[in-house]
């Protein structure tokens, strides 16, 4: 498999503290990697370091073999991102945020069939704003396939979603899965990791503790789950 993502001793400081320190690690072309650590633990700064919209202090980040600041273009039209706080123009539809954004590309996928893909076809004269929480996220989720991506970034993609939504956006990644995207997601929920990523980096202070698959990081937990072995390799969960 090719390497699509590749982080080699990446380290960034604010203030005075590593916010990454010394992060390693690669993601294969189709693969589904998830990101996983407590707030603060330096999730979103890899990725923007990854994207090139932060510059890192020391070590690097290539993107489909490319340093992603050094080669914006060429790579900006191979990456579909969702960040973590996807700020819209006040009033703006759906359809127009979809048409902003296809303008974009040379090559942009069809949006409205996207919108349908999603079942948010309903919604394409409606402003963003008036969307729920889960909808809001499907739309985040099709306006970064609008590129055509190789690869894809989500961050934190349904946090404060309900059950029912949050399961809604799991099928869709399951889909994208299937159709050979490789996906780069940060979250706080161990069932959405166990459910979606192939495999997990935990980190803690932007230090690497654990990777490998799911199952081979509770095997290598004393616990038979992903919830306690997480919070045990946090140092947060004792033997009793």
């Amino acid at each position: 498999m090719n390497k699509c993502i590749e982080v080699h001793q990446l380290t960034k400081t604010y203030d005075g503290r590593k916010v990454v320190d010394n992060l390693t690690f690669e993601v294969e072309k189709g693969e589904v990697y998830g990101l996983l650590g407590h707030n603060g633990a330096g999730k979103s700064t890899t990725i923007e370091c990854i994207l090139g919209l932060n510059t890192p202090d020391s070590g690097s980040a290539k993107l489909l073999g490319k340093e992603a600041a050094k080669h914006r273009k060429t790579v900006f039209e191979k990456v579909g991102v969702q960040l973590q706080q996807s700020h819209y123009q006040n009033n703006i539809r759906v359809g127009e945020v979809c048409e902003e954004r296809a303008a974009m590309y040379s090559h942009p996928a069809d949006y409205h069939y996207l919108l349908k893909q999603f079942q948010l076809e309903q919604y394409i004269h409606q402003p963003v704003a008036q969307l729920s929480g889960g909808e809001r996220q499907k739309l985040s989720v099709a306006i970064a396939l609008i590129p055509r991506p190789e690869v894809i970034f989500l961050d934190e993609l349904t946090t404060g979603l309900d059950v029912a939504a949050r399961r809604e956006v799991w099928q869709i990644l399951k889909l994208l899965k299937k159709q050979g995207m490789t996906l780069l997601l940060t979250t706080h929920y161990m069932e959405e990791a166990e459910n979606l990523c192939d495999r997990v980096l935990l980190i803690k202070e932007g230090q690497k503790i654990v990777e490998g698959t799911v199952d081979e990081i509770i095997k290598k937990s004393p616990y038979n789950n992903l919830e306690e072995a997480y919070l045990w390799y946090m140092g947060e969960e004792k033997l009793v």
